[in-house]
């Protein structure tokens, strides 16, 4: 899978996830994809000072990407 293509089904994943973000009056943007393995996102809105936002991101956020992108080993919030 090239870059690109990486990127784009991070996307998908991003785009999966995102109207449960929405729902509860956040969001998430993608950051970067480094040595296409560790994704950096930033959780925006009321996700910032959410106290499961972590469990969101490991439960939720990660395991879709992985769906998508199986050769991704760890999901992280640079916000």
């Amino acid at each position: 899978m090239t870059s690109e293509e990486l990127k784009a089904n991070v996307e998908k994943a991003l785009d999966e996830i995102r109207p449960f973000l929405e729902s509860d009056g956040g969001n998430i943007s993608l950051i970067a994809i480094e040595d296409d393995k560790t994704v950096k996102v930033q959780l925006e809105g009321a996700c910032v000072g959410c106290s499961v936002n972590q469990m969101t991101l490991k439960s939720g956020v990660e395991m879709t990407i992985k769906k998508y992108a199986p050769q991704i080993e760890e999901v992280l919030n640079v916000g």
